[in-house]
């Protein structure tokens, strides 16, 4: 049956026995044949770097994506320290004023205290 099947397409010398040469024709056969299998494996290599590649393409999305997560939650916590440095800060100087401001008090006091004895 594969030697009918041959026949439509004309004879190829190298495949089967007893046939009349058809060089021009089995040598088109052939250059198909080896055009498609090599076609084929190249189809197939590209895929399957293409596919390697995409996956370590999405590995490294995924981890870009958890890294900028965990930055914005840093970048809220040091938010957070620092309005809380503001407010300390600002009790600090009231603190610094109401004690200049005893100072200046307990001077003014004295200064009284000493031009009243004298």
């Amino acid at each position: 049956m594969f030697q009918n099947l041959l026949f439509l397409f004309g004879c190829i010398p190298e495949i089967t026995k007893d046939c009349q040469d058809m060089t021009n024709a089995s040598s088109t056969y052939l250059g198909i044949a080896a055009g498609a299998a090599i076609g084929g494996i190249v189809s197939w290599w590209v895929y399957y770097r293409q596919k390697k590649i995409a996956e370590i393409q999405d590995l490294t999305l995924n981890r870009i994506k958890e890294y900028d997560e965990n930055h914005d939650v840093v970048l809220k916590k040091i938010q957070d320290l620092d309005s809380r440095h503001e407010e300390s800060l600002n009790k600090i100087f009231e603190l610094t004023k109401k004690i200049d401001s005893l100072v200046e008090k307990q001077r003014t006091i004295e200064s009284k205290s000493t031009n009243t004895e004298e």
